[in-house]
């Protein structure tokens, strides 16, 4: 079974299509939905408020689980010093709490832990500060360091879950709409987004979708932080 947030367009979108194309089960979490399918529930949750995170009530089955963190927001494209009331709050909670809080959730509950999956959406910003995306920026890089340490801690213990961090390339969809509708007094490098979506350098959600579908076919990858440029 599958677990999966920020469903309702995008690549979350695309992956439970991919998932339901291939009779998988699926559980989506989000603000809304569109989904009809047999295989297919859904459970409405604000992934920006932690106490509906935390009140999620989540029936696992007794069978393999797999948890796709999707859901991230970029929040505002500014310089630090241009914003007047400096949140971060929402982007972290959003990008690195709620992921971590959910898989902390569905992970005590199993009892044979080598069944449990986790897949942390991330981004290869979290490996360079890009003007005017802090928080975006911060919060990606503090998911892959919580998710490394929940893995090296598990192994501590002689448990073998499956955890991956996936940075999905530069996908074609709202987020990029954003970028590309900033400011350059706002965002520096806006013109360089701009020409990969005229020069099609952009994976669509579908592609990105089956890459990761794939590499989660693939039993034996082992590494903990994977590029879907190269898989």
């Amino acid at each position: 079974m599958y677990i999966v947030t920020g469903v309702s367009r995008g690549l979350g979108k695309a992956i439970v299509e991919d998932l339901l194309s291939s009779n998988e089960t699926v559980i989506g979490i989000g603000r809304c939905s569109s989904f009809e399918h047999k295989n297919y529930s859904f459970l409405s949750c604000d992934l920006s408020k932690q106490e509906e995170v935390q009140n999620l009530a989540i029936e696992l089955p007794l069978e393999p689980i797999t948890l796709i963190n999707n859901a991230g927001i970029l929040a505002d494209i500014k310089r630090i010093s241009s914003q007047k009331v400096l949140s971060f709050e929402e982007t972290f909670q959003v990008n690195t709490i709620t992921p971590m809080v959910l898989a902390n959730s569905i992970y005590r509950k199993i009892q044979d832990k080598s069944t449990f999956t986790l897949v942390n959406i991330s981004s290869g910003a979290a490996n360079k500060a890009i003007p005017s995306w802090a928080g975006y920026c911060a919060s990606k890089s503090a998911l892959n360091m919580l998710t490394e340490t929940f893995l090296l801690e598990e192994q501590e213990l002689g448990n073998n879950p499956r955890v991956l961090v996936v940075a999905p390339g530069v996908i074609d969809t709202d987020m990029q709409l954003q970028i590309r509708s900033s400011h350059k007094s706002d965002f520096s490098s806006v013109e360089n987004f701009k020409k990969m979506k005229e020069n099609n350098q952009l994976f669509s959600p579908k592609e990105a979708a089956n890459r990761l579908i794939n590499l989660l076919n693939d039993k034996k990858q082992e590494d903990l932080f994977v590029d879907l440029r190269n898989v």
